[in-house]
């Protein structure tokens, strides 16, 4: 499949276009849980000091009212995504209570018992209400512990400037629109393919608290007393107890092109679920389901990469792909990397710009039924195994060495990585690519090798290592608070996004269930 990406570069580097693949778009989504200095979920709401959870653009919650996420706009590379990130950290630090702090991992801390982990609120609108009864359809459904793991999401485009180019060099006839989004769903086919090698690389999740298996850990190893591990595991978050979910596995999504990619997700949207009708949408007088059908909302399914387009308010996302086209892909297989104060490295955002843009040039035909098998088995034997010593995939229906696979697609990205360097300042993607070859050669510098590595060097529980972790991370931004000038910025975001949530409030003139029919018709 590499050979037509080498094709494509070279017929740029002849034409002279090959700069265009510089200077896409990029920006993160990073979950953290918000917890106390015990090491236990914090029970407090949102804080008001951050502004409103459903109007901020940049600091809201995911699942959890002790769940923040918080987000980055699109912006030119990577080290103003990691800039920006660090600044809203550095914001929240200052103005979260001494008692709290962030956890520092992907998997959750300590959870005792569902109930422990508050549903996120979000307000009396109509919008606000749907986000909140959509998470408590979620608990329903698969209970609330999976919805306290946190991970990254890496957001990408390729610039403007290249689709013109690119669509000339292919000689495709069709509206540039038309060839953006087969080209799109021709990277995410490819990264599908070749995704295993995200949390192969960057997995820091093979260790999680027995608390959280509640008893189901038949197949996994005691670290003690309170913490259970696979040796060889990277990501247990991207594991079947993570977001591998069983109750999605017979859905049918087509990732053959945008319109058959919206139908299946509208199709799971409108067929109903026995398990589900058997919960039914109240409980009494409180709405505990927005439907009884495969997926409540498109965002329900879980997948390693999603084709994005900005949503307007109240609008479904697939209406607005549909409608306008894919505007970015969204990669959900990043672990929150627990080394870094913010939970993720530069180094990595250069790593994944080059693997995504070979993903969008290598060959991509559609995926059969047998190789969608392959993927799903490679996706959990990583998850699982993926450090286990002379561990096989199946590519093309063989059995190949996890090792060469890796080493084929690194030689692919070389020459990728040459061009995004000529755009930056010294050698960053090579440097980065160059990184992660020694990390494969020497599997104990990979993430998830290093964090058994430093728990059994310092004796500690998997909680114990990773409070400790979150003391230095909190101890770190507390220790830089943000400049004046950045704290007035997001104070100013803060009041704004509680004002526009108040005018969202007092502004409604739908009941709750027709603003679900007409949300739901749209």
């Amino acid at each position: 499949m590499y050979e037509l990406a080498f094709d494509r570069l070279n017929r740029m580097h002849a034409v002279g276009c090959a700069n265009t693949l510089a200077g896409g778009k990029r920006g993160l989504e990073k979950e953290s849980l918000r917890i106390t200095r015990e090491g236990r979920l914090t029970t407090t709401p949102h804080p008001q000091a951050w502004g409103s959870a459903l109007t901020h653009p940049y600091i809201t919650t995911d699942y959890s009212e002790a769940l923040p996420e918080f987000i980055t706009p699109p912006l030119t590379t990577n080290q103003e995504v990691a800039d920006f990130l660090h600044h809203i950290h550095q914001f929240i630090y200052q103005e979260l209570t001494m008692d709290e702090l962030l956890w520092c991992a992907s998997m959750p801390c300590a959870i005792r018992d569902d109930l422990e982990v508050p549903i996120a609120q979000f307000g009396r609108s109509n919008i606000g209400r749907m986000k909140h009864v959509y998470r408590v359809g979620l608990d329903y459904r698969y209970g609330r512990r999976m919805q306290a793991i946190a991970g990254v999401h890496f957001n990408y485009s390729l610039p403007d400037a290249f689709w013109p180019q690119y669509q000339a060099l292919e000689k495709n006839p069709d509206s540039q629109r038309h060839f953006v989004d087969k080209s799109y769903f021709g990277l995410i086919r490819n990264f599908r393919r070749l995704g295993w090698l995200v949390p192969l690389l960057f997995g820091t999740s093979p260790v999680v608290g027995s608390s959280f298996l509640a008893g189901r850990t038949a197949r996994f190893k005691a670290f003690d007393a309170h913490t259970h591990y696979l040796p060889h595991a990277t990501s247990l978050r991207m594991s079947d107890i993570g977001y591998k979910n069983k109750n999605q596995a017979a859905l049918q999504m087509s990732y053959d092109n945008l319109d058959n990619y919206v139908a299946s997700l509208a199709r799971a949207i409108a067929t109903p679920y026995p398990e589900y009708e058997v919960i039914g949408l109240y409980d009494g007088e409180h709405r505990v389901q927005l439907n009884t059908n495969v997926l409540q909302l498109e965002n329900e399914f879980y997948s390693y990469m999603r084709p994005k387009r900005t949503t307007r308010s109240g609008e479904k996302p697939s209406t607005a792909l549909r409608e306008r086209g894919i505007e970015y892909v969204e990669m959900r297989a990043l672990d929150v990397f627990a080394f870094s104060p913010s939970g993720v490295s530069v180094s990595h955002m250069h790593f994944l710009e080059a693997f995504l843009l070979l993903c969008l040039l290598a060959d991509s035909p559609p995926i059969e039924p047998e190789e969608q098998w392959a993927i799903e088995y490679n996706e959990l034997t990583i998850a699982l195994r993926g450090r286990e010593p002379g561990l096989r995939l199946i590519q093309q229906g063989k059995r190949v060495a996890v090792v060469d696979w890796a080493i084929e697609i690194f030689n692919a990205m070389a020459p990728i990585c040459d061009i995004l360097d000529q755009a930056s300042s010294g050698t960053p993607y090579r440097e980065a690519l160059d990184s992660q070859r020694t990390a494969l050669a020497e599997p104990t510098l990979l993430p998830s090798a290093q964090i058994l590595q430093r728990m059994r060097a310092s004796k500690q529980p998997f909680h114990d290592f990773a409070l400790d972790l979150s003391e230095e991370h909190a101890a770190h931004f507390r220790a830089h608070p943000p400049t004046p000038v950045v704290a007035k910025e997001f104070r100013t975001l803060a009041e704004d996004s509680r004002n526009q949530q108040r005018a969202l409030e007092a502004d409604e003139d739908l009941s709750f269930e027709d603003y679900l029919a007409r949300y739901f018709a749209g």
